[in-house]
């Protein structure tokens, strides 16, 4: 199998990652997407969108990163058959693309981070409060949840998991307040110490 992405991505490193814990041999190909080489011709064959990361398995070719680490994980402790597991991992990694990611982790990573690696300007006030605003919402609720659980799908790790703690990755660099949340911050220091994280961790030196 071979996996193409840009490593620095939290999307590319948390189905990477997924790969190292279930001990998976996946090939890393690397696309660039500072110098644009995901909107070439031969990388637009595999994901017209245009977007990193993208799975070859053979002649299957799979994008999006939840499709991907559901794939790598099928009937594994990750993402096991019983069809109520997989609904709640799916709830998560649902809330994660709709609300975590998207209105909040995703937003402060790029006025924060992003912006200053791309020397895109300083970070807007209005996008930073908004998102703000969504991360102490979606955070609240992680962490009521959190209290009450070890992990987000039960008792045991899940793609759930993975999923959401992706979003957290640049939590120092984008400032992210966490302080505030303990359960959540607790949790996310146990999921991203995983040797998996640690693994895959990206060459930022060739990433830049």
């Amino acid at each position: 199998m071979k996996l193409y992405g840009f490593p620095a991505s939290p999307n590319t490193w948390k189905v990477r990652a997924v790969a190292a814990h279930l001990g998976l041999p996946v090939e890393s190909e690397f696309v660039d997407l500072t110098k644009g080489q995901s909107r070439t011709p031969q990388f637009l064959a595999l994901n017209p969108t245009g977007r990193t990361p993208v799975l070859a398995d053979g002649d299957f070719v799979l994008w999006e990163s939840t499709a991907i680490m559901q794939y790598l994980a099928k009937s594994s402790s990750l993402f096991p058959d019983d069809a109520r597991t997989r609904a709640i991992i799916m709830q998560w990694q649902s809330f994660e693309l709709q609300h975590w990611g998207k209105d909040a982790c995703q937003v402060l990573t790029f006025e924060r981070l992003v912006k200053k690696v791309m020397n895109m300007g300083p970070p807007d006030p209005a996008a930073v409060a908004k998102g703000t605003e969504a991360f102490n919402r979606e955070a609240s609720a992680l962490d009521g949840h959190l209290a009450k659980h070890p992990y987000l799908a039960g008792n045991t790790l899940t793609l759930a998991d993975f999923s959401v703690a992706g979003a957290l990755l640049y939590a120092k660099e984008a400032e992210l307040p966490l302080s505030g949340y303990p359960h959540l911050a607790a949790w996310a220091g146990k999921v991203l110490g995983l040797p998996a994280w640690r693994d895959t961790a990206p060459d930022f030196a060739a990433a830049a």
